[in-house]
């Protein structure tokens, strides 16, 4: 199975079913890719531009390093799509032990503290290489591989739930003490439904939910803070002036904005004191100068997201690639879905980037990737199709010159269209 995968160019001739493997793409989550990159380089420059030319002496400084990452993202998505998931097996353990080096790292040495947040989160004070990121990837990918050859197992607590939280507990850990507290939940929230989805023992995932509360409980006794945030968000919830400043700056936004927005550029909350508009605060920027039409766009755009990726979990090959599809859609959904309900004042304050719009190398590169290996288990999963004679396109295509269609021949058919 894995070896179809790599077939790049070549016909396969199967039960008297032909199909082309040169590009085979799922073209929803394609253009969806596309339009949240360049409406996102558009309200990145929009929300930046006088940051940057204040602190760079550039308008455009902010943006073209975005666009670096962009063009960096996409080869990662590239050489992603084209490599057989099923080889990812290989690599995870050692990906998995980098990075909990990596987090070790970063809190052991105190030259990563950052002057500014007083925090532990880059591997450079101000660097945009957060292993907190990869840490989320490292899990997913991890996950896949270990639930899928332990799926037998997973029913008993000691072959198969127990290593299983140990690799969800650690980096959540490493990534808590940063402190990194949304990191670290949507870490271990990310383990559990891959443990839920593989078929994890119920009880043993209320585990997890244990451990969640925890984490929870810890930040707020424990980092002074994450205390506030949570004192702020209920205090924002009984009365939207007891919110935090950012949040009531955000509002301001979402208001000034109403319907239909002020217009790209025009919006005033990035000039006038909204912290970090061209990463966390980017979706109320949105709001402002694209109004609530624009905001529904962009949350529709994550929601093809989480249709496609849960198309592509429904028809994948095998159960690795189902519990690989599973996490990876899930995780890009959930880190939309946390930055737009903090926007919002829905959840407590969390530094997330929103994926594919807000500034970040690390966020790009990680997102890129998993969404280059969810194409390539919908590429995987198409040519197996065509292999056992199942002519059912859905939203694949075959790119080939003038070919706009899927490249399926009947018997006898030399063409390989329909007829």
């Amino acid at each position: 199975m894995g070896e179809s995968a790599g077939i790049i160019g070549k016909r396969l001739k199967v039960k008297g079913v032909r199909v082309s493997t040169q590009l085979l793409i799922d073209v929803p989550l394609i253009i969806t890719i596309v339009m949240l990159l360049v409406f996102g380089l558009l309200m990145l420059y929009s929300a930046s531009w006088n940051y940057s030319l204040q602190a760079y002496d550039s308008g455009t400084y902010i943006l073209l390093r975005q666009v670096r990452w962009v063009f960096v993202g996409i080869a990662v998505l590239v050489a992603a799509a084209l490599f057989d998931y099923h080889k990812l097996q290989y690599f995870t353990m050692w990906g998995m032990l980098g990075i909990l080096g990596l987090l070790v790292i970063i809190l052991v040495d105190v030259r990563n503290i950052s002057s500014t947040t007083g925090y532990t989160r880059t591997l450079t004070d101000g660097g945009s290489v957060q292993p907190s990121e990869f840490a989320k990837v490292a899990v997913i990918l991890y996950l896949s591989t270990y639930l899928s050859s332990r799926r037998e197992n997973l029913s008993s607590f000691a072959k198969g739930t127990f290593p299983a939280l140990i690799v969800i507990g650690l980096p959540t850990l490493l990534v808590f003490l940063q402190p990194d507290i949304s990191a670290a939940l949507t870490i271990a929230v990310i383990g559990g439904v891959m443990l839920y989805i593989s078929g994890g023992n119920m009880k043993h995932l209320g585990i997890i939910l244990f451990l969640l509360l925890v984490f929870a409980v810890g930040g707020y006794f424990f980092f002074d803070k994450v205390g506030t945030r949570f004192e702020e968000y209920f205090a924002g919830l009984v009365n939207p002036t007891g919110a935090s400043y950012h949040i009531r700056r955000a509002y301001n936004a979402i208001i000034n904005g109403g319907i239909f927005g002020v217009g790209i550029g025009k919006g005033t909350a990035k000039l006038t004191g909204l912290p970090f508009a061209w990463t966390d605060s980017i979706f109320a920027v949105i709001l402002e100068e694209t109004g609530l039409v624009g905001g529904a766009f962009v949350i529709g755009l994550y929601t093809c997201i989480l249709w496609r990726g849960y198309e592509i979990f429904k028809k994948a090959p095998d159960y690795s690639g189902k519990i690989l599809a599973g996490g990876i859609t899930l995780w890009v959904f959930m880190e939309a879905a946390l930055n737009i309900c903090v926007m919002l004042n829905i959840m407590p304050f969390a530094g997330n980037a929103l994926p594919l719009i807000s500034l970040g190398g690390s966020s790009m590169i990680c997102t890129m990737g998993c969404l280059g290996i969810l194409l390539n288990i919908s590429r995987v999963s198409a040519i197996e199709n065509a292999k056992k004679g199942r002519n059912e396109p859905d939203a694949i295509i075959n790119m080939r010159g003038g070919d706009w269609g899927w490249r399926v021949s009947r018997p006898g058919s030399p063409s390989g269209r329909e007829e």
